[in-house]
Formats: C-alpha cells, structure tokens, sequence
C-alpha cells in the first residue's frame, strides 16, 4: 500500500511465497526482489508500474511464462530474470520495449526468438546461456528455423505448389525482360534531358537546384526504407544507411511524419535543422541537407562507421579494443562539442538528451555528438522550463523534478556519459549509492580500481593521471546541487591541461578522495 515508494530493494534475503500484489506502488522505479526463494508465477500486475525503470527477479524459484504486460513497461531499462525455471516463449509486445539497456535470461527454460531489436541482438551469449532453445539474430545464438511438416499431405501440397511457382516463374521471366527492356529505354531519355549529373563526385553541391533527384537517389538506396538498410532507432524517427550512386555513404533519419505525434515529430525536425545550422565543429555531426515532404521528413547525416558509444561499450567483441587512450578521448570529444554549444555559438544551445546512444564514434574513434531534436536555443542567460524529456538514467534530478532548463542539465548527463565510458556500463547502482546514502557511507570508500571497466588492465602513467582526473570530473558533474556543477568550458579546460589531481598510485584512490578534492572551479 505504499504509493509514494520509489525503491524497494529486498534482495539477498530468505523471503518465500508468492511476490505480493505491488499494483499500489504506482512510483515505483527499481524493484530488486533477487537472490530470495520466491516461487510461482510473476504477478501480472508488475506490468502496471509504468515508471519502473530497474527490475530484478533474479535467483528465485519463479515458474511459468513471462508475463505479456511486462512489454507495456515502457521505461523499462534493466531487466533480469535468470536463474529461474521460467518456460516458454519470450512475450511477442517485449520488441516495444525500446529503453531497454541490459538483459539477463540465462538459467530458465525459455525457447522461440529472442525480439529483433538492439538490447538483444548486442546482448552477450552469457545472458541467453542454459535455456531450453532460444534462437535468434545475437551473437552465439542459432538462427531461428521455422517449424517444417512431415505430413505426407503437406509433401503432395509442396510438389503442386512447386509446379504453380515454375508456371509463375515463366511469367515473371517474361515481365522482367519487358520491364529491363522499359527501364533501359527510360533511362536514356533521363540521361539526355539530365546530362552527367547523376556522375557528380558530391551528390550536395546539386541539393539547391535539384533536390528531387537527391530524394529519389536516397529512396532507391535505402530501398525504400527497407529495414535492411535500418542501423538505429531513436525516439522521434528510425535511421538508415544510404549509399548514393556516385559511392558516397550517408546517415539519413527518417521521422515519423504521419503518426499520431505528427506536431512534436515537426518541432523535433526543425529543432535539429535550427541547431546543426549554427554549429561548426569537429565532435558534432554534420547534417547536410533535410528533406519536408508529404510522405517523408528526413535529415541527412554524415555516416559514421564506428555507431554508437552505447553499441561499443556493450559489446564484448568491441569493448576489449576501446582502450583507455580511446577512452579520454571520447570523454574529451563530447566536452569539447558542449562547451562550444554553450559557450561559442550565438545563442547558447543546450542538447538536453546527451547519452551514449547520441554519441557517434567514426573509425578514429572521434567523438560526435549528435540527435538535436529536443535542443533548446536559449535566447539569454536565463534558464527555462519545459516539458520532461531526455533519456532516462541520465537525465538531472533537478529537471526531472522542476522541469527547469539551464546548461547544468548537459553537465549532468556528460558526467553519467563520463563515467559509462570508464565504467563500462551505465552507474546506475553507483549514483543510487549516492543519492540514497550519507557522505559517511561506505560506498564512497570504494576503490576507483574495482569501479573501472574490468575488460581493460589498469591504466598506467600518464594514462592512470587522465583516468583519475576524468573520473574527478565525472563525480563532479553529479553533485546534487546543480549550482556546485562546473561548467562544460571549465571542464573542457581541465582535460586539456590533464593535470593530475593526485600523487598516489591509481590503485590506492576512493572514491571519497576524489569528492573530497577541491572543487573544480
């Protein structure tokens, strides 16, 4: 009956039974029942808690199906339910569970496909492991195979079947030469009203007099938005690879203009073509050109080969290669693009979405910020209030509660960012500790060692030097007064400078140390 509880952590005990009936806890947002003896079913209710964002049932005695109204938690980003003898298949309505960041199956009796999309299909083999028969497109699973009849009846049906389609295939053969000998033809009256301009070396030097043949350039490449050519999805739109007829190779997102958000889906276009416009720099993405039509709003991008740093960070074949070097880099990267947006353009631009799914990396490994389509231009110091928006787990408490707007909110999301990338894995259970304890708890006499990203050795040198300040910063930029948060210009300057904040060995630092160090500014 508790209606305003948040947290509700009872793992690691010897609680029996059923899960109780926690339809009430309507503000609930981590329930960690794991490592207890709970048996039966998952109550069909926990699907009603729409702002859980952390849930785990992990290590109990849990049985039957997982419940389809799990797929309608929305804001769900953690999820773990291994270790349990849950059977069957994974609920159908769990691919629109687009938040997710991390999945644990493992241990149960599960089979059928896994959802298509990208917190299973980057999800290690580790957290499918020891199921009855999962399939799927993830790395170590085996491809799904659709169900093949013996029945002798379906034998003599496939044999008439086969016959019609060799009957079909004649006709088709004969429509395909029709058809290549029309296109042909086609093609060379295009060629002669439109001379040489398809063999353009950049297909946007003619964007201003011919944006027509660049728009239907970008639909045959993407082959009509086939989903084959689809390398994200975000919140607003869906995007695509495109590869134009002179070889250049594009990012193109297309929004979502004929759905129900129509209105928030416009203002998210020209947010992104009102920012990109003023901006100039090397750690953000270039937009190139936009397209309003009818059917389609699209915005193209420069493509950046190495994704995103949410892809590389959880992925076990990447992450190993994404040294510390690369690292400070990244972190670098983005501070450098915010204290532009915040500092040089000019009107102060605030992201207000920086996460690492909206930090591209290109074959160097160069950070790029990208995804302005909740951007804010600020049109004075001042700061603003607006509707809630962002990504959840690294946006600032104090938007989430206020609604206010200021530069603070990026310097808050750059230290979640910041410490992803030296972590490995997003802080969630980190910054709890912090929020949910006193300056005396133990939490912060954890060793800046045993945080770190276990896939990598421990940095050394001057390496370990900008490892330590960048974690300095990072726990700076998560302090819980936005007024004590230093700004991204003081930030940029410091991992410039990389002079570092302590003479002990990395190995022998807290995490108490370097809050207690002088404050940024």
């Amino acid at each position: 009956m508790l209606s305003n509880l948040e947290k509700l952590n009872l793992a690691k005990n010897s609680l029996s039974g059923l899960i109780p009936d926690l339809g009430n806890c309507k503000k609930l947002f981590v329930l960690n029942l794991s490592n207890n003896h709970l048996s039966k079913n998952i109550p069909l209710e926990i699907g009603n808690l729409q702002y859980l964002q952390n849930l785990d049932l992990s290590k109990n005695f849990l049985i039957g199906e997982i419940p389809q109204q799990l797929g309608d938690l929305k804001m769900l980003e953690i999820l773990n339910l291994s270790h349990n003898a849950l059977s069957s298949n994974i609920p159908s309505n769990f691919d629109q569970l687009l938040g997710l960041t991390s999945i644990d199956l493992s241990y149960n009796q599960l089979e059928g496909p896994i959802p298509n999309f990208n917190a299973f299909r980057d999800a290690p083999i580790k957290v499918f492991r020891n199921n009855k028969g999962l399939c799927g497109n993830a790395t170590g699973l085996k491809a799904c195979l659709s169900t093949i009849s013996h029945n002798p009846l379906v034998k003599k049906w496939n044999k008439v079947m086969t016959l019609i389609f060799v009957l079909l295939g004649i006709v088709l053969l004969i429509f395909i030469i029709v058809g290549i000998t029309l296109y042909i033809r086609s093609r060379e009256t295009k060629t002669e009203i439109k001379p040489k301009e398809a063999k353009h070396q950049n297909m946007f030097v003619v964007w201003s007099y011919d944006g027509k043949m660049v728009y239907e350039n970008i639909i045959e490449a993407t082959e009509n938005f086939d989903e084959k050519h689809c390398i994200g999805v975000g919140g607003y739109g869906i995007v695509y690879k495109a590869k134009l007829p002179t070889g250049e190779v594009f990012a193109v997102k297309k929004l979502h203009a004929l759905s129900e958000d129509n209105v928030i889906n416009l203002k998210a276009f020209t947010n992104e073509i009102r920012s990109l416009t003023e901006i100039r720099h090397c750690n953000i993405v270039k937009l190139h050109g936009f397209c309003s039509h009818p059917r389609h709003l699209l915005l193209v991008y420069e493509f950046l080969d190495g994704g995103s740093l949410e892809k590389i960070l959880n992925s076990d074949e990447l992450a190993p290669n994404f040294n510390w070097v690369k690292r400070v880099n990244v972190v670098k990267g983005v501070a450098s693009a915010l204290s532009y947006m915040h500092n040089d353009c000019s009107h102060p631009i605030i992201h207000r979405d920086i996460s690492s799914k909206n930090v591209l990396l290109d074959s160097e490994y160069e950070a790029h910020v990208c995804d302005f389509g909740i951007a804010r231009i600020m049109s004075s110091d001042t700061s603003y209030w607006t509707s809630f928006v962002g990504t959840f787990g690294y946006i600032a408490p104090e938007h989430a509660y206020t609604m206010e707007v200021s530069e603070k909110c990026d310097v808050y999301s750059f230290g979640v960012v910041t410490l992803e990338v030296i972590m490995g894995r997003h802080p969630s259970d980190l910054i709890s500790s912090f929020l949910s304890t006193s300056f005396a708890s133990l939490a912060y006499d954890v060793l800046l060692k045993d945080v770190l990203d276990q896939w990598l050795a421990l940095p050394t040198g001057q390496v370990a030097d900008k490892v330590v300040l960048v974690a300095k910063i990072a726990l700076a930029c998560l302090h819980t007064s936005p007024h004590s948060h230093p700004t991204m210009q003081q930030i940029y300057q410091k991992l410039s400078t990389w002079k570092s904040p302590f003479t002990k060995p990395l190995r022998m630092i807290t995490l108490r140390e370097l809050i207690d160090l002088e404050n940024l500014k």
